[in-house]
């Protein structure tokens, strides 16, 4: 598993392509979507993922899917993950088949 780039985290995406260029507050956001302020800071500044519960929420509020930020999670924790340990799934043999 190689990246040309690290996968951006789920709420830097929230942020930036979706709250910044449609003005929402974080106030009105956490407002709208029954969480608290803390909780999307915590998304904002990469300290929290993006939960199932919360997928269903952004994807209902921006008309997305839950998939879409599922996706975007998995790809966060895949990348981080394989960084952190790219030498123990790079020792790993691939089974050969006949």
């Amino acid at each position: 598993m190689t990246a040309v780039r690290p996968s951006t985290h789920p709420g830097i995406i929230l942020k930036e392509e979706f709250a910044e260029p449609l003005e929402l507050t974080q106030a009105k956001m956490a407002e709208d979507l029954g969480v608290g302020i803390k909780t999307l800071s915590e998304l904002y500044n990469e300290k929290r993922g993006i939960s199932a519960l919360m997928a269903l929420k952004l994807a209902r509020y921006f008309g997305t899917t839950p998939q879409f930020w599922m996706n975007l999670q998995d790809n966060y924790d895949l990348y981080q993950a394989y960084q952190k340990t790219a030498h123990k799934i790079n020792s790993v043999p691939v089974l050969e088949t006949a």
